[in-house]
C-alpha cells in the first residue's frame, strides 16, 4: 500500500510554503492529494451589455454543421467546444425597466423588489428578490469538503461604474444582497495574494511565490515540474501587466502636475484614462481569473464588462460614440449598425482570449486543460438593443466543464431562461426542481444538451 500523504497543514508547516503556493501545489498528482479528487468543474459567467445584432450573431444552421457569423468569428477556433442557445428568453416581469430586469434577473431568474431606482421607463425598482446562480453554486461547493476553495467565487469587473444600483449588479448572495464586482486589477491581486499593501509590493509577492515553488521541485515528477514552471510564468506575466499599467498611470499623473504654461481644462476624474485602458484592464483581469482557477482559489467566477446600459467609448476601434447610445439607433443607420457589429465582435474577442488562456494551462492533477473542465457562459441583458427585447437572450457557451455535448448550435422555442439555470446547476452536480420564479421552472431543465 502507498503511504498516506501528510496533511495539507503539516506539508505547509514543514516546508514553509505560503497558502497561495499551497493551493496550487495540492492539485499536483505526484504530491498525493489529487488522486482522490473527482474532476474539477469550473464555470465563468461573462456579461457584456446592450444586446447584439442578431443577423450577425446567431447561426443560420442548427446542429453540428452550424455557420459562425461575423460577431462570433473570434470563437471559430473553438467551434468544437462552442454551443449557442437561441430561443432562451428572460420572461421575468414586474418592476424596473428592461435593462434593470435584464441584468438583475439574468442570473437570479426572479423579480426585482419595488424600490426607488427609476429607469428610463416603467416603474422604479430595487434589488433582486433572490440568489444568483453563481452564488448558489458557490454555496453548494463550499459545503462540500472536496470542492471547497479559498474564495468560493470571484467577481471580476471591467470598467463597472463606481456606484451601486440595479444596472451595475448581476450577482446576488441572496434577496437584497447584491455582490459588487472588483474592477481594479490591483485590488483583485491584493485579494488573491493578500500581501500586496500597495502596487510597489507586487514584486516581493511574486518572489515569495517563486521561492515557495522552488522548495518542492525535488519532491514532484518532471511532468508536475513542467506544470509548475508554466504556472510561475503565467503569474510573472500578470506581474508584468500590472507594472506596465502602473508605469503608465504614474506617467499620466506626472504630466498633469507639469507646468504647461497655460490653463489645463478640468476633466471628470479618471473617465478618459479608464475608458482608453479598457482593453488592457480586460486582459489583466482575464489573466488574474485564469491564475485563480489554476491555483484553485475558486472554481466559480463572474466577469462583468461594464454594466447594463454600459456606455463605453471604444476609441481603439475607431468609434467615438458610447455603446449604449449607439445601441438605440435604428438598423437603418448603417454607420451605427456597423459600429455595433465591431463592438460586439470585440466582446467576442475577450471571450476568445479567456478561452485561449484556459486552453493553454494544463489541468493540475487531471487531464487536458483548464478549458476542458471549465465552461464560459457569455450572456447579455438584452436580445437586441434598439428594441429592448429580452427574448433570445445571447447565451454562448465555451468549454467542456458542464459535460454537455458541445460543438452545436441549439434552437429552442422561447423557453424561459430559468430552465437553463436549472440545467447549469444540474450539470454542476446539484439538480434542483426550481430556481428563481417557480412559475417558469415547470418543464424542468432544458433537454438535448447532453
Amino acid at each position: 500500500m502507498n503511504p498516506q500523504p501528510p496533511s495539507r497543514r503539516d506539508f505547509l508547516k514543514k516546508l514553509g510554503v505560503g497558502y497561495a503556493a499551497g493551493q496550487f501545489l495540492f492539485g499536483l498528482p505526484s504530491l498525493g492529494w489529487a488522486a482522490s479528487q473527482s474532476r474539477k468543474q469550473r464555470i465563468v459567467f461573462l456579461f457584456s451589455p446592450n444586446g447584439v445584432i442578431p443577423k450577425h450573431f446567431w447561426p443560420d444552421n442548427q446542429g453540428r454543421d452550424f455557420d459562425v457569423k461575423r460577431i462570433l468569428e473570434p470563437l471559430a477556433s473553438f467551434k468544437d467546444q462552442l454551443m449557442t442557445l437561441h430561443g432562451v428568453c428572460n420572461k421575468i416581469q414586474g418592476d424596473g425597466d428592461g435593462h434593470m430586469r435584464g441584468i438583475g434577473c439574468l442570473l437570479t431568474g426572479v423579480e426585482l423588489f419595488p424600490g426607488d431606482i427609476q429607469g428610463g421607463s416603467d416603474t422604479p425598482a430595487g434589488w433582486s428578490m433572490g440568489i444568483s446562480i453563481d452564488q448558489h453554486l458557490k454555496n453548494k461547493f463550499q459545503s462540500d469538503p472536496e470542492k471547497q476553495t479559498r474564495f468560493g467565487s470571484l467577481e471580476f469587473g471591467v470598467m463597472v461604474p463606481d456606484r451601486a444600483d440595479t444596472w451595475t449588479r448581476m450577482s446576488y448572495a441572496g434577496a437584497n444582497q447584491p455582490m459588487a464586482p472588483i474592477s481594479d486589477p490591483y485590488q483583485m491581486f491584493d485579494k488573491l495574494y493578500g500581501q500586496a499593501k500597495n502596487r510597489q509590493l507586487l514584486a516581493s509577492v511574486l518572489d515569495d511565490l517563486s521561492e515557495d515553488f522552488k522548495r518542492v521541485e525535488n519532491l514532484i515528477s518532471s511532468e508536475d515540474c513542467h506544470i509548475l514552471k508554466e504556472h510561475v510564468e503565467m503569474v510573472r506575466a500578470v506581474e508584468k501587466e500590472l507594472k506596465t499599467e502602473l508605469a503608465q498611470s504614474q506617467k499620466a499623473e506626472e504630466s498633469q502636475t507639469t507646468d504647461l504654461g497655460h490653463a489645463v481644462p478640468e476633466m471628470p476624474p479618471n473617465v478618459e484614462t479608464e475608458n482608453d485602458n479598457m482593453p488592457q484592464i480586460a486582459k489583466m483581469q482575464i489573466e488574474l481569473l485564469v491564475n485563480s482557477f489554476a491555483s484553485d482559489f475558486s472554481r466559480i467566477a463572474t466577469y462583468q464588462i461594464t454594466n447594463s446600459v454600459g456606455n463605453a467609448r471604444m476609441k481603439w476601434l475607431g468609434i467615438d460614440e458610447g455603446h449604449h447610445g449607439l445601441s438605440h439607433e435604428p438598423d437603418s443607420n448603417e454607420k451605427a449598425y456597423e459600429e455595433l457589429i465591431k463592438i460586439n465582435t470585440w466582446y467576442a474577442e475577450q471571450v476568445a482570449y479567456l478561452a485561449k488562456r484556459l486552453s493553454e494551462v494544463p489541468e493540475p492533477g487531471g487531464s487536458g486543460s483548464l478549458l476542458d473542465n471549465t465552461t464560459i457562459v457569455w450572456t447579455n441583458e438584452l436580445g437586441k438593443g434598439n428594441s429592448h427585447t429580452r427574448d433570445n437572450i445571447p447565451f454562448v457557451m465555451v468549454g467542456s466543464g458542464l459535460g454537455w455535448d458541445m460543438g452545436r448550435a441549439m434552437k429552442f422555442d422561447r423557453v424561459a431562461h430559468n430552465r437553463l439555470l436549472l440545467s447549469i446547476t444540474e450539470a454542476m452536480g446539484y439538480p434542483e426542481k426550481k430556481f428563481g420564479n417557480p412559475d417558469y421552472c415547470g418543464d424542468g431543465p432544458l433537454t438535448g444538451l447532453l
